[in-house]
């Protein structure tokens, strides 16, 4: 839900200024209220985070979840007006550690997971995966919970996603950035029932 006001070239200065209590993102100067996550989407979060949580546990990358922010900002944007993209994915994971501050993340994270509710299908299936592709995530997640099924893009050598992978309930995922992680998907879709 986009913020209701004459305004529509917010940037991270006005996010800095919003309620630590509610849940905003910023695409494009335009800011999107985010709704609070069901129960069925925190358990397929809390499933998912706990086997990446695990691999990356005496690792340098380290994987984060939601409300964690990511300034998805490029050279040219210097200063906390010019930032105009800033997302709040479901999780998380970097592995430079150096584009860490105290308020979040600054480029683009080397995976991000989202899981779609039926008020974000537009969001994340469109409008964050264009953005996610042309920032550079490497990796790009789309948890369908009705439907029991992980939508795995990956970055080609001509930095766009290929041909997505689609898993369902009982399959095993094979994580492109981590060669030796897979993600077994049969316990994160169990605890939800059919």
């Amino acid at each position: 839900m986009p913020l209701p006001k004459g305004k529509s070239n917010y940037s991270y200065a006005d996010y800095l200024t919003w309620p630590e209590d509610e849940r905003w993102e910023i695409i494009d100067g335009i800011a999107y209220m985010q709704s609070a996550p069901s129960p069925v989407h925190q358990e397929i979060s809390g499933g998912l985070f706990a086997q990446f949580h695990n691999y990356l546990s005496d690792k340098p990358c380290k994987v984060y979840h939601a409300p964690f922010c990511v300034k998805l900002m490029t050279d040219d944007e210097k200063t906390n007006e010019d930032i105009k993209k800033v997302v709040e994915p479901d999780i998380t994971v970097v592995c430079d550690q150096s584009k860490i501050d105290d308020k979040g993340y600054n480029g683009a994270p080397d995976m991000i997971v989202e899981i779609i509710s039926p008020s974000s299908i537009k969001m994340d299936k469109f409008i964050k995966f264009n953005k996610y592709e042309k920032a550079g995530v490497k990796e790009y997640w789309i948890v369908e919970p009705e439907g029991k099924l992980v939508i795995v893009f990956t970055l080609q050598g001509d930095q766009r996603y290929g041909r997505p992978d689609i898993y369902s309930e009982d399959d095993e995922i094979k994580v492109s950035i981590f060669p030796d992680l897979v993600v077994n998907l049969k316990p994160v879709f169990d605890s939800i029932g059919s």
